[in-house]
């Protein structure tokens, strides 16, 4: 049974919400638990129990035969259930026989297996043989049914049907329960309910207990007819779900349709694009085909449905919407956690995402972590023993540092076993942004619990920065696409030592336009020098020590240049060393428009006067003195943007040293003619 469908840009996107909310299949997905075998909580008639077990399958989906994952350690399978370890298959849910060759399940089971990542699903009956489906004869995603046949006949009579049953009846829930076979319950037919949208149809609701499993199990009368498709449990009630008989009966042959209302949602923006994904597609066809046709028109829908969402907001998106001048015109501190521009609901773009945890690796390598909705967020520090060119060309190993988190686990009964490699990507390509920026995209399947890790990785010169998701097989693609959307709002300076500067500058494919168009130098010993099409600037290891362990970062920041946007560089700092607070920094002021705050106005009416802290007179600040000053602009009239220049080292200084020192920063300062 569905709801509205909303997509949302983490794991979980458009059909993934659907999926949610039929939730008596989706737990055997990670429980799977597939059986042979039948109980029977409450009974009919004694003489009806047999019939129903031969009418009525397991639905089962194959485990993975080669396991691509490495672990610490040999997996402890002798501490599941006998069962669960040598069953070669999942058992995610319930079918039954209403006809000669015609069997119903739920839509959303066989949903669970599109896109899976070991096989087709296929029914078992009670003694443990597999039949195989042969052609999908009808499907509704709105009413979530699905009817086909199978490739080879069981030996079994069929359910009749019963498409008139009295309200308050005796009722019989059946269904593969929790995965372990085959089980009778039973209730009451209570009431009917109309389907949200416009009252289409109407669900049936009963007492009977249900449990994951049961999904597409069939819901019986006391003379054991069909009545009803089990689909859902009652979210705050202790009421199940069922689609009547007579809608699957009713329903046109030979045709798969789609007629769901939607809301499509992407992590950064506040606001939906509703519609309606309305299609359909000749049947019969093979699950194979059947699959292949579904998953192309839901893809296509949804990648309307981002584009129309995008479309439909483009005045207001960053960096030309209103309310994104906070970011434009200020100029913020540097931060080598990744970040994304949202909008947030007071109408202003704004930075989210906050490192929440740092595993260390060795050779000062580190994982950063955190998340902004849907989104793993990560800074990955490549270990200094590590070389750039194997690191930024071996997915694998890099995906294996990430793992050392220890973050990824298999569940085994009651021990979690860590995961240290996903083996190499099924998917590996390059994405370029907006920006200019030029990203690693890579796949990696989890065949044990059908899920897909997609990631997009950001080379950095000391590493990655990483937006990460995990999800479903089926909705792999959305991730794509969302994750493609997400990098223009995707905001990261770039950071590392001198050495591994140097290393990644000399990959030119990793690097994006704002680092191609600049020339960075360090003569060790001797001097460092900078140069870009908007400044030029050098000083002498007198001023500052120029070494292989200086810390490098260049800020970056969103420029109107005769009205396009580009990705520049907005300053940069340069450390002595990673624990060391003596640094080197220039700075690019914007002047602020009139609907900022006070204090970025105050800041730049001192820059425009060289008033303190930008007068060039050192001070003290704590344990350390600087000395800052604004560069002179080019031409007559009132800049629109500045530059400073500042110094700043540990312990007290003469005032005329800290003055020379500063000189030796501006004296080749240049700033070219726009």
């Amino acid at each position: 049974m569905q709801a509205s469908n909303t997509r949302t840009s983490n794991t979980a996107v458009g059909m993934a919400k659907l999926l949610r909310q039929w939730s008596l299949t989706l737990g055997m997905l990670i429980v799977a638990l597939g059986a042979v075998g039948s109980t029977h909580a409450a009974s009919p008639d004694p003489g009806m129990v047999p019939k129903i077990d031969a009418a009525t399958f397991e639905v089962v989906i194959p485990k993975a035969v080669d396991d691509p994952l490495t672990y610490e350690k040999p997996l402890p399978l002798d501490l599941l259930p006998y069962q669960e370890r040598t069953d070669k298959y999942f058992s995610v849910g319930t079918a039954f026989a209403i006809g000669n060759n015609r069997y119903v399940t739920a839509g959303h089971v066989l949903m669970v297996a599109v896109g899976d990542l070991t096989g087709p699903p296929a029914l078992r009956d009670a003694s443990g043989h597999v039949y195989a489906i042969d052609k999908i004869e009808k499907f509704s995603l709105q009413q979530d049914f699905v009817m086909f046949s199978l490739k080879e006949q069981p030996s079994n009579a069929p359910f009749q049907t019963n498409t008139k049953p009295a309200l308050n009846s005796v009722v019989y829930a059946v269904g593969n329960a929790l995965g372990t076979g085959v089980v009778i319950r039973d209730g009451l037919y209570t009431s009917d309910t109309p389907e949200e949208e416009n009252g289409r149809w109407k669900w049936m609701r009963f007492s009977a207990a249900a449990s994951p499993g049961n999904s597409g199990g069939p819901l019986l009368d006391q003379d054991g007819k069909v009545i009803g498709v089990v689909l859902m449990k009652s979210a705050n009630e202790n009421l199940n779900y069922a689609l009547p008989i007579g809608e699957v009966l009713n329903a046109p042959d030979n045709l798969a349709v789609m007629d769901n209302r939607t809301s499509y949602q992407l992590d950064v923006l506040d606001y939906d694009q509703n519609g309606h994904f309305k299609a359909q597609f000749p049947l019969p066809a093979s699950y194979a085909d059947f699959s292949t046709t579904f998953l192309k028109l839901q893809n296509d829908y949804n990648e309307q449905q981002l584009k129309a969402l995008l479309q439909q907001q483009s005045g207001d998106l960053f960096p030309r919407g209103a309310g994104s001048n906070h970011i434009l015109r200020d100029t913020p501190e540097l931060s080598f956690f990744p970040e994304f521009v949202v909008h947030n609901r007071s109408g202003q773009w704004d930075y989210a995402g906050r490192e929440i945890n740092r595993v260390p690796l060795t050779s000062n390598g580190y994982v950063a972590s955190g998340y902004v909705g849907h989104n793993f967020l990560m800074h990955l520090r490549r270990p200094d023993d590590m070389k750039a060119s194997t690191f930024y060309d071996d997915p694998k190993q890099m995906m294996d540092l990430v793992l050392k988190t220890g973050y990824w686990n298999r569940q085994v009964g009651p021990e979690k076993i860590k995961i240290t490699s996903l083996g190499k990507p099924t998917t590996d390509s390059t994405y370029t942004d907006n920006w200019q920026r030029h990203w690693k995209v890579y796949v990696w399947p989890q065949p044990y619990i059908n899920v897909e890790v997609v990631m997009f990785a950001l080379p950095v010169p000391d590493g990655y920065a990483i937006m990460m998701r995990m999800n479903p097989s089926i909705i792999t693609h959305d991730s794509l696409s969302d994750l493609k959307a997400l990098t223009d709002f995707f905001d990261v300076d770039y950071g590392g030592t001198l050495a591994q500067w140097k290393e990644f500058l000399a990959e030119s494919s990793l690097l994006p336009d704002v680092l191609k168009a600049a020339r960075i130098d360090a003569d060790y010993g001797k001097r460092f020098s900078y140069e870009s099409n908007k400044i030029a600037f050098n000083y002498p290891s007198t001023l500052q020590t120029v070494a292989p362990d200086n810390m490098l970062a260049v800020g970056t920041g969103y420029y109107d240049e005769h009205g396009k946007f580009a990705l520049e560089a907005s300053g940069l700092q340069i450390r002595l060393n990673a624990t060391d607070p003596d640094r080197v920094s220039i700075k690019r002021h914007v002047a602020p428009s009139s609907d900022l705050d006070d204090n970025i106005k105050e800041i730049w009416s001192k820059l425009l006067h060289k008033q303190h802290p930008y007068d060039g007179v050192p001070y003290s600040d704590g344990d350390e003195m600087d000395v800052a000053r604004v560069i002179d602009a080019p031409g007559a009239g009132t800049p629109s943007e500045l530059y400073t220049a500042f110094y700043g080292t540990q312990g007290t200084h003469k005032p005329e040293d800290m003055k020379a020192k500063l000189d030796l920063l501006t004296g080749s300062f240049k700033i070219k003619s726009p």
